[in-house]
């Protein structure tokens, strides 16, 4: 376990941040390959297919985001106090929670899945092999939220590199088993699921194994196993909002390709394509406000306030001049960049467009999560929650809808940074308010 309250702040928050990355990337490598094998080998539909299914991912992903951060807070603050107890208490609650919660997601998944795609409207084409798929996929959910709850567990308790072993672990097989069911034994889509179903159980009982020999504070004992009724109430303070304001960020991104979608096919392939570019350029920033939350935790656990300040700029610092970075880059290789995903000038062109005008605002970008890495830290994410819907549906959303029907496809592109604009306003102001210092689960008379 990593102590964040004791060393240099920006070398601490770096090195916590840097494994957060790399396992991100790993991540969408995985994606990557896992659709080109899809497309390639089985059929269009079955790609189609897992696009349908990518919604319902996505908000499933949302809520133990939001559940993992809440505890990962809870658990990251009495960490601090060195109140070990309390820790071992929240760990156990959690995994309770995340296990019943498992069983009754991948019971509604399995039982239900039809009916949840014919309310996406998927056509009949593809209904096929997304329910296929998905009940596959579905009956992984116990690996999939025990991996994802056990990886916010470590990060609360400092340690970032554990996760990112078995997360490179599981992409690793998971590229393997594809290739070898679907392009070798020609299984089909279901063995795509298949594919990543044991990838989780194989990492999830990896990191396990792992754990049992080398932790102590976790612990995989059914009979030590306790559910702390009061501690439970606080990760869910703390993490529902932040899982709500995820959603609120899948729903308004799934507005924002409605929108794309009143323009040619040129618009939304170069929305795509320039969007994949962009969450790459927006890694570090994330990952940087992830690390910054876990030291937040543990030093205003600690009552070291003035590290937490210390912590915030150095974190300021690192984004801004990544962004610079990435910035330039897009300016000076935009077109190149977009030309990696297709050979059409219009696509080429409103892609890189769109690269120029939202890398302008990166530093805007940067700043508003680093803010909100503060302040969910501190265990205040609803107000975060609240700037998240003020911003993208009372701001983007209709500034997009305006601007595309006066400026065209770049006015879509303008409505991105606005709302990043008025995010980060809004956080800056609650930030400088110093009202999130007294949200925290420990109360102190000297916390000011």
């Amino acid at each position: 376990m990593k102590d964040l309250t004791i060393g240099n702040e920006a070398k601490l928050i770096f090195n916590f941040a840097l494994p957060m990355v790399l396992g991100n990337l790993f991540q969408q490598l995985y994606s990557v390959v896992d659709r080109i094998i899809v497309g390639r080998f089985i059929s269009y539909e079955a790609l189609a297919a897992i696009g349908a299914s990518f919604p319902i991912f996505y908000m499933l992903i949302s809520f133990v985001i939001g559940i993992g951060s809440g505890a990962t807070i809870v658990i990251s603050q009495y960490y601090g106090a060195k109140e070990t107890e309390k820790v071992r208490r929240t760990i156990s609650t959690v995994f309770i929670f995340l296990f019943f919660a498992s069983l009754i997601i991948m019971f509604i998944g399995i039982y239900f899945s039809r009916e949840i795609f014919e309310m996406l409207n998927v056509g009949e084409d593809v209904l096929p092999h997304s329910i296929a798929y998905f009940r596959v996929y579905m009956t992984g959910m116990i690996a999939f939220f025990g991996f994802n709850g056990l990886s916010s567990i470590l990060r609360g308790l400092g340690d970032s590199k554990t996760p990112l072993r078995f997360l490179i672990f599981a992409t690793i097989l998971n590229i393997v088993l594809d290739i070898l069911f679907v392009v070798v034994f020609g299984w089909g889509i279901e063995a795509a699921a298949w594919a990543t179903v044991i990838s989780q159980f194989a990492a999830f009982g990896g990191a396990i194994w792992y754990i049992e020999r080398r932790q102590h504070i976790i612990s995989f004992k059914i009979r030590q196993w306790v559910f702390d009724w009061e501690l439970f109430k606080q990760s869910l303070r703390i993490g529902l909002p932040t899982g709500f304001q995820q959603t609120f960020v899948a729903l308004g991104m799934m507005a924002l390709i409605r929108i794309v979608n009143n323009f040619d096919s040129s618009v939304l392939a170069a929305y795509t394509a320039a969007g994949q570019i962009d969450a790459l350029a927006s890694l570090p920033a994330l990952n940087l406000a992830s690390a910054l939350s876990a030291f937040v935790g543990q030093n205003l656990g600690a009552n070291k306030t003035e590290r937490i300040r210390k912590g915030l700029w150095a974190t300021l610092y690192m984004s801004w001049s990544i962004s610079f970075v990435v910035m330039l880059a897009a300016y000076l290789f935009g077109d190149h960049l977009m030309a990696l995903f297709s050979s059409s000038e219009e696509v080429i062109r409103h892609g890189s467009n769109y690269l120029i005008i939202v890398s302008s605002f990166y530093l805007v970008f940067s700043t508003m999560f680093v803010l909100h890495g503060v302040l969910r830290g501190a265990g205040a994410t609803l107000i975060p929650m609240y700037i998240t819907l003020l911003s993208l549906w009372i701001i983007r959303i209709p500034l997009a809808v305006f601007f595309s029907e006066h400026f065209g496809v770049n006015g879509i592109w303008w409505s991105i940074p606005v709302g990043w604009a008025v995010g980060m306003i809004g956080s800056l102001i609650y930030y400088l308010s110093g009202k999130w210092k007294g949200k925290g689960v420990i109360k102190r008379q000297s916390v000011v």
